[in-house]
């Protein structure tokens, strides 16, 4: 009989949270976190309550600040960029590389506070950390080339990301925005990561990096951190509905952007044999329960192809294991290797419920519903925002499972017999950000792949974000706005010789990179 499953020792939230109180105590007190900017930490806004998606332990939440004081704070990060422009960039580089030791040093504790605000595994909340620290260190040795001939924006950078990945696209973009000579705004996501990135801010600032981090309903502070004139550029990563409203204030105002949206990203099986290489992907599509822009819920399958497919995509999704991240057997126990926990909040986990059950009511058909009952979870605790897989055939038109991404643990199939109906199904979201065909015949693949409207594509393995030197931008309404990645994040976040056309999908024009 297995053992009772325990919080392991000194992984409890109060253990985190008094950890963040000893090593940033300036950003950290009593039971609340602290607002950053002009370069001090404010006890200002109204700190509403919190609780995790892990178990429902209350923890520290957001100290939401009014319109008016997100303007000054604006204000105030526009005297800190035109200071830190003129800093020399080996003195800006040295600041951001002792930012990173700092980072390295309390590596650990980014990480649990990503399991208990985000709900990450262990595994992946040290990757989330680890991808931040490497991406950043990359552009501090490659940033003289880079910025040679350029010059910082006009005004600060404000960053408004959703919540999945606080450390490696967030604080990673920040810091990069800072190395290429820009001060730099964050509003921290609504629904996650408020302690990690304050302490990941706290860290900075100590360097001199002018960092200003704030919280706030996305209403109460959009006018101040998007249309404020002091702002150089937007950079924001979220839903198409939000990113529709920006595009338009950053359009109308002609300023500086990059939009990552979100697009259905699809898996093609088309002329394809080699299951075996393929069974141990579709497992780790499932990474984060599927809670990120670069995810595959949908698999657009060759309908002669189908019982071969579901003879590998049946076995892997039913390995999944879903669980509290930081439940041990035993005290002495490694924390559990899970392939997601729960989903960031109990009404997310509701409404994909409702589509679920709602898709199935019109019509799709239901392959594959994992049961809870199985999962790694402590006694009796809270289980309202875990989703077990599902998987289903067929969703019907009507269902946004059709066309929209999910973000959560649901993978749809649909068949089809031509090539045309594979690259319709596979376009259904109007751009996506990455796809992936597998067929054995590269001449097909070659051929195939340029009608996939994504901005990137692989041949028989997945496509990520990407790391470094790496682009990365969407097609369609997945995107608007600057490419970013490699050299392309750099150009996009300060000046260089007029007349110059950014790669990225701009109200009047469309340019891929070169």
């Amino acid at each position: 009989m297995a053992p009772t499953l325990t919080l392991k020792p000194g992984t409890a939230w109060s253990d985190a949270w008094q950890r963040c109180l000893a090593v940033a105590p300036e950003a950290f007190q009593d039971d609340r976190v602290l607002n950053l900017w002009d370069g001090t930490w404010h006890r200002d806004g109204r700190a509403l309550p919190a609780t995790t998606p892990v178990d429902g332990t209350p923890i520290a939440g957001p100290p939401r600040l009014d319109a008016t004081t997100a303007h000054q704070a604006v204000r105030a990060s526009l005297d800190q960029h035109r200071r830190w422009r003129h800093i020399a960039l080996p003195e800006r580089r040295a600041r951001v590389s002792a930012t990173l030791d700092a980072l390295c040093e309390h590596r650990e504790l980014l990480a649990l506070l990503l399991v208990w605000e985000i709900g990450k595994p262990w595994r992946l909340a040290q990757a989330d950390v680890d991808r931040a620290i490497d991406g950043v260190r990359w552009y501090v040795d490659e940033i003289d080339r880079m910025a040679e001939g350029r010059t910082p924006l006009p005004g600060p950078v404000s960053n408004i990301a959703s919540w999945n990945y606080p450390m490696s696209v967030l604080a990673h973009a920040m810091l990069v925005q800072a190395l290429a000579g820009n001060a730099v705004i964050a509003k921290t996501p609504t629904d996650g990561g408020l302690s990690c990135l304050t302490l990941a801010c706290a860290l900075a600032a100590r360097e001199g990096i002018p960092v200003t981090l704030l919280s706030g309903s996305g209403g109460e502070l959009s006018e101040a951190l998007v249309r404020s004139p002091e702002i150089g550029c937007v950079s924001f990563v979220g839903g198409r509905d939000t990113g529709a409203r920006v595009a338009t204030a950053v359009a109308d105002l002609g300023k500086r952007h990059i939009l990552e949206q979100e697009g259905l990203n699809a898996w093609g099986i088309w002329n394809f044999t080699d299951w075996d290489a393929l069974a141990p992907l579709i497992r780790k599509t499932f990474d984060y329960g599927k809670q990120r822009c670069t995810a595959y819920p949908r698999f657009v399958v060759q309908r002669s192809s189908f019982d071969a497919f579901l003879s590998v995509y049946l076995p892997a999704v039913r390995s999944i294991r879903v669980g509290h991240p930081l439940a041990v057997g035993n005290p002495s126990d490694n924390l559990p290797d899970l392939d997601f926990g729960p989903l960031i909040n109990a009404a997310k986990a509701k409404e994909l419920a409702d589509q679920v059950a709602e898709a199935i009511d019109r019509g799709a058909v239901p392959l594959h519903r994992g049961d809870l009952a199985d999962g790694h979870f402590l006694p009796g605790q809270d289980l309202s925002a875990y989703a077990a897989p599902v998987t289903l055939l067929n969703p019907p038109s009507t269902s946004p499972l059709h066309h929209a991404e999910p973000f959560g643990p649901v993978d749809t199939l649909v068949l089809v017999d031509t090539e045309a109906e594979l690259l319709a199904a596979m376009n259904a979201s109007n751009g996506a950000l990455v796809a992936t065909l597998s067929c054995d015949d590269p001449a097909t693949y070659d051929r195939l792949a340029p009608q996939i409207r994504a901005f990137k594509t692989g041949h028989g393995k997945p496509r990520s974000r990407g790391d470094r030197d790496e682009l990365f931008g969407g097609f369609g309404a997945s995107w608007r706005g600057a490419f970013v990645g490699g050299d392309l994040l750099i150009r996009a976040v300060t000046e260089g010789p007029d007349p110059e056309r950014l790669p990225g999908n701009f109200p009047d024009y469309h340019l891929m990179p070169a």
